[in-house]
């Protein structure tokens, strides 16, 4: 058993090699070892990446997933040691590891050299962290939160967040506005403002308020968000995708960045970035259903019908109860006029999913090519009868005697 871990966490290093070994690589993929439920092979793997270069941020994803296995000394030596590269990059892990033993006095002494810190977390994710559950309810812990450790600002910004997370955009406007009753115009109102904007749909707004936050600040991650989603709401996908290309190079350890960019490179028809991207996520995270779903769509698009169905096919067998991954396959048969898989394929995920007029219509559609009229002109109306007007003229033309 321990030869296959080692000969399974070498393999990880050696194809680290694809993304040039550089320590977000090693990261995201500790990050999908620890999620699968295997921290000793992430510990393992980070382990070898620290032997090759000295960062703080491998010592500090090392250190979570040595939380993880509950090895506390050993995480608190790795937020030491991310300290010593990083200053104060690793009080806020030392603070939750020392209120999951139950030292309030010391958790303590680290959340407050990390609210001081420019590493500082926020007030609602720290409240939310369960790890400071064992103090809590400490005499200690009520004490500390009696000092304003943030600014009003600060707790302004936090509630716009929340209500915009809760839909109450009006109320998030509220706020806004009596924030700029009392400040002039800074970075955080400027950010403020267009996260309202971005949830309003107001993505012209967006773009004005936070173009110039980016390029006085080109690799803070907030503001880099909110640019993309704003550049793909006004049907921009290939600023999207240099948007996402800057959070990447950045060092922002979140592999959904290669899937938003591969979308993205999808849509301006630069189907080999985009499928090295998809590959890349794959490598990493290789039964994920989106990403397979999307790999197929891109190969469908480049016309490489048969490798698309390969990447359906898998997705199918991966997820059997998945109607959406019997409609992408469907799909790919329909296009290359399999009329009878499609019909099957589609079949299938009405079983499933009864309520999609869209697959009664192409299964109708499917049908019709196969020379089963009457079965087809069943479906035309079934999917009518759902409110899809497209099918009114599939039953005029077909269906009325």
């Amino acid at each position: 058993m321990k030869k296959k871990i080692v000969t399974l966490v070498w393999i990880l290093l050696c194809s680290g090699a694809i993304f040039g070994q550089q320590a977000v690589d090693y990261i995201l993929r500790a990050k999908a070892l620890t999620e699968a439920g295997k921290p000793d092979l992430a510990i393992y793997l980070l382990t070898g990446a620290i032997t090759e270069t000295k960062d703080s941020r491998l010592y500090l994803e090392r250190a979570e997933a040595r939380i993880i296995s509950r090895e506390y000394s050993e995480a608190i030596s790795d937020f030491n040691e991310a300290n010593k590269i990083t200053s104060s990059s690793g009080e806020y892990g030392l603070s939750r590891i020392y209120a999951l033993k139950g030292d309030a006095a010391t958790a303590l002494y680290h959340l407050e050299m990390n609210l001081n810190s420019s590493f500082r977390k926020s007030e609602k994710e720290i409240m939310l962290d369960t790890a400071f559950g064992p103090v809590e309810n400490r005499s200690a812990w009520r004490q500390f939160w009696k000092k304003e450790w943030y600014s009003i600002t600060e707790k302004s910004i936090s509630e716009i967040e929340y209500y915009i997370s809760a839909g109450k955009i009006d109320e998030s406007e509220a706020v806004l506005s009596d924030l700029k009753k009392s400040y002039q115009s800074n970075d955080d109102i400027l950010y403020a403002e267009a996260l309202i904007n971005l949830s309003s749909g107001k993505y012209v707004e967006v773009l004005k308020g936070i173009s110039g936050l980016v390029v006085l600040n080109p690799e803070n991650e907030k503001y880099l968000r909110i640019l993309a989603k704003a550049q793909n709401g006004l049907s921009n996908p290939a600023g999207a995708s240099v948007t996402y290309t800057q959070l990447l190079y950045s060092g922002v350890a979140d592999a959904e960045l290669l899937i938003l960019r591969a979308d993205c490179y999808r849509k301006t028809g630069e189907t080999g970035k985009a499928l090295t991207d998809i590959e890349k996520y794959l490598e990493i995270y290789p039964e994920n259903k989106a990403a397979i779903s999307l790999a197929g769509k891109v190969e469908a698009v480049s016309g490489d019908n048969l490798k698309a169905l390969e990447y359906f096919s898998k997705n199918l067998k991966l997820h059997p109860n998945d109607p959406e991954c019997y409609i992408d396959r469907a799909n790919s048969y329909f296009v290359s006029k399999s009329w009878d898989w499609a019909i099957k394929d589609y079949s299938m995920s009405l079983d499933l999913k009864p309520g999609n007029s869209d697959i009664w219509l192409n299964k109708g559609i499917a049908l019709l090519n196969s020379g089963r009229a009457e079965d087809a002109c069943h479906d035309f109306r079934k999917s009518f009868r759902m409110g899809n007007k497209r099918a009114s003229e599939y039953i005029s033309n077909n269906c009325i005697k």
